[in-house]
């Protein structure tokens, strides 16, 4: 089973106190459904294409845990915490293996 991938990329977030509160408030919703976090900020450097303010991905163990996650209504309400202070590209991608 190929995984499923969160990838958010922030544009712009105009409060930090509501984007801290949606990170504490669906970080254990997220991993009741298998996430993984593998990168939530930190150092980057831009190459290529826009520059964002931050970047997080997350791993699930299929595609369809991560869809679930994401349609879920737990996650959606808090999602509504950062929503109108927060411009962000996110997708949700299947994994590829080569084994």
């Amino acid at each position: 089973m190929k995984k499923g991938y969160w990838i958010s990329l922030y544009f712009k977030v105009d409060s930090q106190e509501s984007l801290k509160k949606y990170a504490e408030t669906v970080t254990p919703i997220i991993k009741s459904f298998g996430g993984k976090p593998l990168v939530r900020g930190g150092k980057h450097e831009t190459h290529d294409g826009d520059n964002f303010v931050r970047t997080v991905i997350w791993e699930f163990p299929s595609y369809e845990k991560a869809l679930e996650c994401h349609k879920s209504k737990e996650y959606q309400a808090g999602w509504s915490l950062a929503k109108n202070t927060t411009k962000r590209h996110m997708q949700i991608v299947e994994g590829f293996s080569t084994e």
